[in-house]
């Protein structure tokens, strides 16, 4: 009996033994993931000469932290400034380019320099024409949204001058409009 008790106890100890699993160990926590980059918002301008004019080029738009970034190439000008602002209205159907309304003025400002303390929403100042015609800009600003809101220039209109803007009121003087193009 001393024996088949024995056989018991090893055989239950070698049973037991088969099917006890250690604890499993702990898995590593997943990485913490990084919320996801806010998309900047882009939009573009073409610009189509008005009647009697050559003038042509874009004008790109990106909102990004709070900022908007505008990038103008444009072709077709007389050698120097030339009176660069956004209209009211995205509508370039005038010959005359007029459809496109003032400048964007949500804040009824006077008009001024795109850095000074008081200036529409839609001054921007000038673009200078090299000898060949043309003129680059590179600005960003706080001013300005593409995003919805009062401030958004979506569905407005880029309108490039004959003249100098010379800051003075109600729109700077700039002259005829050479180009105009509606941001989407």
């Amino acid at each position: 009996m001393f024996k088949s008790s024995l056989f018991t106890v090893v055989f239950l100890a070698i049973v037991i033994s088969g099917t006890y699993c250690a604890p499993a160990a702990e898995e590593p926590a997943p990485e913490p993931v990084a919320p996801p980059e806010p998309q900047a918002i882009t939009a573009t301008a073409t610009l189509q000469a008005t009647e009697g004019n050559e003038v042509s080029g874009t004008v790109s738009f990106e909102e990004s932290d709070g900022m908007v970034s505008i990038v103008a190439d444009v072709s077709g000008l007389e050698p120097g400034m030339h009176g660069f602002h956004i209209h009211e209205t995205g509508d370039c159907s005038a010959p005359d380019g007029t459809s496109a309304g003032g400048h964007f003025n949500p804040q009824e400002s006077e008009h001024g320099a795109p850095d000074g303390e008081i200036h529409h929403s839609g001054d921007f100042g000038n673009l200078e024409a090299d000898e060949e015609g043309m003129a680059h800009l590179e600005v960003s600003v706080d001013f300005i949204t593409l995003s919805e809101g009062a401030t958004s220039v979506l569905n407005r209109a880029v309108i490039v001058h004959a003249q100098e803007d010379d800051f003075g009121q109600p729109t700077g003087n700039a002259g005829p409009r050479q180009a105009c193009g509606e941001i989407q």
